[in-house]
């Protein structure tokens, strides 16, 4: 079986490699075809990958905006990403969207959730 053209930037994101996920993950996202969804859903992925490495830097704001961003550019991403666990990461990336919007609201310091995983369907099993 052929590698997914995605898996070492996956790989990378889930060591949490971050800012290298995204180097590999924007060079499978500059071979797609303009105006695609397929590349709007990588752009996605590499905003993903962006976001959280605004977090491990201590930038909250930066990734709860880019994840955000993330977000909306990987909806309807199951037809043309289907490799990839949709449902599983987006469960995932929930927490984190709570965590990052409740940081500026509350005194303290909550824990932040676990990080996610970018796992392909097959993994997930």
């Amino acid at each position: 079986m052929d590698e997914y053209p995605c898996q070492p930037g996956l790989a990378l994101f889930n060591a949490g490699h971050f800012f290298d996920a995204h180097e590999a993950l924007e060079d499978v996202w500059r071979e797609a075809p303009r105006h695609s969804a397929r590349r709007r859903h990588l752009q996605g992925l590499v905003q993903l990958a962006v976001a959280f490495h605004h977090q491990s830097t201590g930038n909250r704001v930066g990734a709860r905006s880019v994840l955000e961003r993330a977000l909306r550019n990987v909806e309807g991403a199951e037809e043309s990403l289907p490799e990839v666990d949709w449902e599983r990461l987006r469960t995932n990336l929930e927490s984190w969207r709570d965590y990052l919007a409740g940081a500026r609201r509350k005194p303290g310091k909550p824990s932040p959730p676990e990080l996610p995983k970018v796992l392909l369907r097959h993994q997930a099993r």
